[in-house]
Parts: C-alpha cells; structure tokens; sequence
C-alpha cells in the first residue's frame, strides 16, 4: 500500500487556507486569533516547512542519512545550543539613566558616557585659581576623547561617574578615573563653540634632545613626548603657542604626546646655555698659527709638521687600473686630520664652534618628502666619520668600482705644481691671492693651512661634477656640513661607523696609520679607543644632519652596503628640508615679493634690499 505525501504546494496550499481562516477569526474579534495570525504569515515559517520537506527527501539516500546524523550528534547540537545562547546576549555597554533632575537650561550641559580601555582618554585638566573651578585644559590628537568628538578644550567639567568635581583638586578627580571600570559618565557645560582653523600635519626632524621628565614646565609629564636629535615628528596640533602635539615617525601609536613649541625650546636653550660656566679653553683657532690670516680665522696646525717636513707627497698612487683618483694625496689628508683633531680638542666648549648654535636659531627642521627626477643633477654623497674609519677607503672604493657613476671634486691649493702635474688633474694651482679672494667670496666649503700651503674644496668644483650628470662623492668633517646643505646641492649625508673593537682589530691588524708628522706605523689599543671615543662624540653631536649611518665593518661588506644606500638617495623619497623641494622661479618670486633684488656680476651674484633705498 502507498502512503500519497503531501507535496510542498499542497502544503502552500493548505498553509494559505489556514490564514484565510484565521483571518476570518481576526474580524470576529476572537481572542488569540491575531496573535495566531501573524505567526503563520511569517516567512520562517515557509522556510521551515521546505527544509523539512528536503531533509524528508534526502534521507532516502546514505549522505542524507550521514548528514542527518552528524546534525542530530550531541556535539552539533551543543554547539548549536552554545551559538543560541551568545547570539540572545547583548554586549552593548548599559548606559546609566539622565538624572531626573536636569537644570532649565537643558542646552547648557552635556552628559558625555565614554568606555575606557586599556588606553588613557587622552585629555588633560586644570582648576580656574580664582573660581576653583576644573575645566578640559586639552585634548590629545587621536586619544580616546579626541576619537569620541564628545569632549572638547574649555568645557566646565561638572561630575565624574555622579561624584561632584566642586571643590577637588585635578590630582583627585585623576584617582576617581584611575578607579573607575568600564563605563564613565561625564557631565559638562560645553564651552562656547569656536571656529578654528583644521590643522594639517607638519613633518620635522628634530636638531636637539628633549625629555619631558626633565622639563618642570610641562603641564603634564605623563603625555609629554620625548624626542632625539634627527628623529622626525609629525607636528598634529600647532594651537597652542608653547606646547605642541606630535608623534614620533615611524609610530604604531595614534595618540600624540606633547612637545615644546619653537619659540617654547629656543627660551629654554637660551636659559641652559647662559646657566652654563664660561669655557676655560680658548678657541684653537685663535691661538695656534701659521703665517697670516685670511679671513680672521687663524687655521689650526701641527707644530711637528714643520720639524719633520711632509716627504714623498706621491707615496699613495693616484692611478688605479689607469684611473686617475683626485682627492686623495697625503698632504691635503693630513691637514684636514689635524684640523678637526685641533677643534675636537680645543673647541667642544666654544659656543660659536658648537653646533648648537645652529639648533638655538632652529630647533626644529621642517621636513617634506622628495625625489629626484631625472632631470635633476644627482645629489651630493658626503661621507662623515673620523680619521682611520676608513672614510677615505670607502669613497676610492666607490669611484674605482664605478668610474662612470662616481668622482670627486678636484681641490685648490697654492702648494707649487711640481714635476709631472697637470693644473686640474691633481689640483687646481691657484695663487695665494686668489684664493684668499675666493675664501672672502664664500667659495670654499672647507680650506686650511699645512706646511706653509692653502688647501680647500671649492663648491664650484662640486657643482662641475655634478653638471656632468656624474654622483659627486666626497668626505668632508661635520662642521663642514652646514655649509654644505643648500637647495642646489641636495646633499644626502652618510655617516661611517667603526665596528666592535674585535671587529675592529681583525680588519685593521695590517692597516697603517698616517700620524702627524706622515709616518705610517701600525694601530694600537690607544688608537682603537680614541677612534671609537671620537666618533661616539661626532655622532652624538651631529646626528641631526646624518641620513644614514653605515658600519664600516669589512671593506667589501660596507662598500655594497653604501652603494645600496646611495641608489636609494637617487631613486627612492627622502625627507629633505621644505626650502630643497621649492622650485627656483618659485624661490625668485619670492624674494622680489620681499623686495629682493639679486645682480650678477662677474660671475658672482650680489644681494640688494631695494625697498629700503632712500632716494
């Protein structure tokens, strides 16, 4: 015998005929018929009765069965059990109830309810002297109430989770939110809306140290932002005109900290420099030296030098595979060791040989991101690192691996050219009165005096090389940078780092080294210790102007890693400072805006303030 089953329209059908009729009942006024009604007219219940109807159907064959098995499993349906529950949950946080009693003014007060978590709220406070009363001092960029937009700088805090701020100290309503959990209820007077200007971010790169648990001035220690010299800031909040808020780059945090502004460091520089006791020591540039000045400046020098005269100027081979190398002979090397050894010794405490008189006038750079196009000449490569890091090793590397790419700018000197030498090969052979001229006219990065001879790297002779669509690539010391960083050179500093000292003595244990009085002997301990106590000292104090740092390890090693860091400067977006990315017609425009006139003459251009003329 065959059991006829119903078939899914049938029981469309029959569904349909069921609501007709209770619906019928509904107009009776029969008692439960609506709420019946409405029951069978929902869509799940359609949907049932075909799920039903496919399982029925299904069975018939083993994977129905298996399936239907698997969901009917003490496990399935534990698990089913368990979603029903935590789905039925609500994890919405429960707001208290407003008071009943809320003033006429309903307008005037706010009741703010923010969720605290594992992050600050990210907003100061601070009590009026006179009326006692405690008000939002701050709101921190990206914090809690700042995220919230609920919280604002001036509103009258009135209560704290129901507890009255009447009559309390900031320090008290601190420990009420420091034990409070979860939710936490504000009720404020908002404070008058006012239109203020969006802030837009601001990148800097640090040029001094700064630690707030130093600073008795801050508002708060507790969000205050500590920074070192050349790390970069973005500056997110520039209103109030003492204290700036910033996040340090790179950064996984989005709450800022706050940071001094300009006018706010450069008092508190001017109050540390003149609390410091005047310098016992006298500027060796005013004591040791050798024949006239030409400047003003007299020119540090080894008094040895002349007891054991420099010999055999040619001892270092200036060819290489038929490459002639210019830059590198003895004596210029020797003079400008013993010049930056002379103001390393004699000049760490003389304000004007220091380079934070620089970052007095600057303590902050503004920064923009740049890349070079290619219509651009390639940036300067400066290498920076004290003498026997192995500088000079590094840079003949560079242009003898890739004599194409890489050169250096050919120097000046008024030493007589001697038999062999061409003018412009090894050097440019200039009379003393010229280039004392062209020391008055500012074209010398850096010059200096050795054995009764000038020496000096002129700009022109970068700008030449750079002309030619070649990397200019020269070692110059750390005072010389500032004059170094201009618009026209772009140039990207490396600073070459010694290794560990065992490190050290392996890769040097059959290097010479050049002394005083241009005699090679082996290094020593000693020599191992001054070099890495001077340049832990050139690095502390010119880390500000270094792009990069490189550890000159092993030769080969270091050479790769530098040609990888130079493509990079060329190729890839550098922070540069903002007056490097503003095109020339720009910068012109500018300046005659200002009443600036530039004239050339001779060669050289001559500034005039035309606005201040009096006829």
């Amino acid at each position: 015998m065959t059991t006829l089953r119903p078939s899914m329209e049938d029981r469309g059908k029959m569904l349909t005929s069921v609501v007709e009729e209770i619906r019928r009942a509904v107009t009776r006024n029969i008692s439960g018929a609506q709420l019946l009604h409405t029951l069978l007219r929902a869509p799940w219940l359609y949907g049932l009765l075909k799920i039903m109807d496919d399982l029925k159907t299904v069975q018939c064959s083993d994977e129905g069965r298996e399936l239907y098995e698997i969901l009917q499993s003490p496990h399935i349906q534990a698990l089913l059990s368990s979603h029903d529950s935590i789905a039925r949950l609500d994890y919405e946080p429960v707001l208290p109830p407003l008071p009943e009693e809320l003033p006429g003014d309903q307008d005037a007060m706010r009741i703010v309810c923010l969720v605290k978590n594992n992050q600050p709220l990210g907003a100061t406070i601070k009590r009026d002297e006179e009326t006692g009363e405690i008000y939002i001092a701050r709101v921190i960029h990206g914090g809690l109430a700042d995220r919230s937009g609920l919280l604002h700088t001036g509103d009258l805090l009135l209560e704290v989770n129901g507890n009255p701020v009447e009559g309390l100290e900031p320090e008290q309503v601190i420990q009420i939110l420091i034990h409070s959990q979860g939710t936490i209820l504000f009720k404020v007077i908002p404070n008058k809306p006012q239109t203020t200007a969006t802030n837009s971010s601001v990148f800097m790169r640090a040029m001094v140290d700064y630690s707030p648990q130093q600073d008795w001035s801050l508002p708060c220690p507790d969000v205050g932002m500590s920074f070192r010299k050349g790390q970069l800031l973005e500056v997110v909040d520039q209103t109030d005109g003492h204290w700036w808020q910033a996040r340090r780059l790179p950064t996984t945090s989005s709450c800022a900290g706050l940071i001094p502004s300009t006018s706010m460091l450069k008092s508190k520089q001017r109050e540390q420099w003149w609390s410091q006791p005047l310098p016992i020591d006298t500027c060796i540039r005013q004591v040791l030296t050798d024949g006239p000045s030409i400047d003003g400046v007299s020119r540090p020098v080894d008094e040895k030098a002349d007891e054991e005269p420099l010999n055999n100027d040619e001892a270092e081979s200036d060819v290489i595979n038929g490459l002639y190398l210019a830059g590198f002979r003895r004596s210029l090397r020797l003079w400008r060791r013993m010049a930056y050894r002379g103001c390393r010794l004699s000049c760490s405490s003389c304000y004007s040989c220091s380079p934070h008189s620089t970052s007095l006038s600057n303590p902050y750079e503004e920064v923009v991101l740049y890349q070079r196009s290619p219509q651009e000449n390639p940036r300067l490569i400066v290498l920076v690192g004290t003498s026997g890091v192995g500088v000079n090793e590094l840079r003949k590397n560079l242009i003898r691996m890739k004599p194409s790419l890489f050169k250096g700018p050919i120097p000046h000197t008024t030493r007589p050219m001697r038999e062999g030498e061409q003018t412009g090969r090894e050097y440019h052979f200039v009379t003393r009165e010229l280039f004392e001229y062209m020391v008055c006219n500012n074209r010398f990065l850096e010059y200096g005096l050795c054995r009764g001879h000038l020496y000096g790297t002129s700009s022109d002779a970068i700008r030449e090389v750079l002309k030619k669509g070649r990397i200019c690539i020269i070692d110059a010391e750390p005072h010389s940078l500032h004059a170094l960083r201009s618009r026209k050179l772009k140039p990207y500093v490396i600073f070459i780092r010694p290794p560990e000292r065992d490190v050290l003595r392996l890769t040097r244990q059959h290097a010479r080294i050049l002394t005083s009085c241009c005699s090679c002997r082996a290094y020593t301990e000693e020599d191992y210790e001054e070099l890495e106590e001077a340049s832990g000292l050139m690095e502390m104090k010119y880390r500000q102007l270094f792009d990069r740092t490189v550890e000159n390890g092993r030769l080969e090693e270091a050479t790769a890693e530098l040609l990888s860091v130079i493509q990079e400067a060329q190729e890839e977006e550098q922070w540069v400072p903002a007056p490097w990315s503003v095109p020339e017609e720009s910068r012109r425009e500018e300046r005659r805006d200002k009443g600036i006139r530039e004239e050339r003459r001779g060669g050289l251009t001559y500034t005039m303030d035309y606005t201040s003329d009096v006829y």
